[in-house]
């Protein structure tokens, strides 16, 4: 019989969405131009909140150490997709895919860029996310999981975007001032974005851990 495991499948969730941040965050995408300013994001504000989300469900079930493996596991993913992006980028490309090698250099090279950044801005986040989370509810017990969920979002999110942002998308070629513009740019609809979803995204955190206890 088909059967998955349902922490299981929420940890391959959380898997996906590393591996997919990571290898397509690259792009960044116009919001909106308010008052002559442009405001950008990155594709993977589809993805990122979600994983505070999931380290929510499974601290408020599991317990917060249980939550810390899942991240270090993450981080080994990030590490490995460093690693594999710049080994393999170093490879000589055969005669059949010479044409392309230059877009695959381009596309991975930033991925490990990209890795770099997140790698580093993950492992600040995430375990302050738990940390945050879990001081909340030795004060408040097991009520008010949505205060709890959403003010360590916040934070954590924040330390995220700006180490991100700064670490991904900072141009050395370019006067800081040049910089500074496109990264505010970037990290205030950013954060706003996923403090937004982290709202919006609440009855999940409820729904998840009802999921997830059913089974316990």
């Amino acid at each position: 019989m088909f059967k998955i495991q349902k922490f299981d499948l929420l940890v391959s969730i959380y898997i996906f969405c590393i591996c997919a941040a990571e290898l397509m965050g690259a792009k960044t995408f116009p919001l909106v131009k308010l008052f002559g300013f442009q405001l950008n994001a990155s594709v993977a504000i589809f993805l990122v909140p979600l994983l505070f989300t999931i380290n929510d469900m499974i601290t408020e079930v599991y317990g917060k150490e249980r939550t810390r493996s899942v991240i270090r596991s993450g981080l080994i993913v990030i590490g490995l997709i460093l690693f594999v992006s710049v080994a393999f980028t170093a490879l000589p490309s055969s005669t059949r895919f010479a044409t392309s090698e230059a877009a695959y250099d381009d596309i991975f090279g930033k991925s490990a860029r990209i890795a770099f950044a997140s790698l580093t801005a993950f492992a600040l986040a995430e375990f302050l996310d738990v940390y945050i989370f879990a001081k909340i509810r030795q004060k408040l017990g097991k009520s008010k999981l949505w205060l709890r969920t959403n003010v360590s979002n916040f934070g954590s999110q924040l330390i995220d975007t700006v180490v991100f942002i700064t670490l991904a998308f900072y141009a050395f070629n370019t006067p800081f001032a040049d910089n500074f513009s496109f990264l505010i740019g970037l990290i205030v609809p950013y954060w706003l974005l996923k403090c937004f979803m982290s709202i919006i995204e609440t009855p999940l955190v409820y729904a998840g851990v009802k999921w997830l206890r059913s089974e316990k």
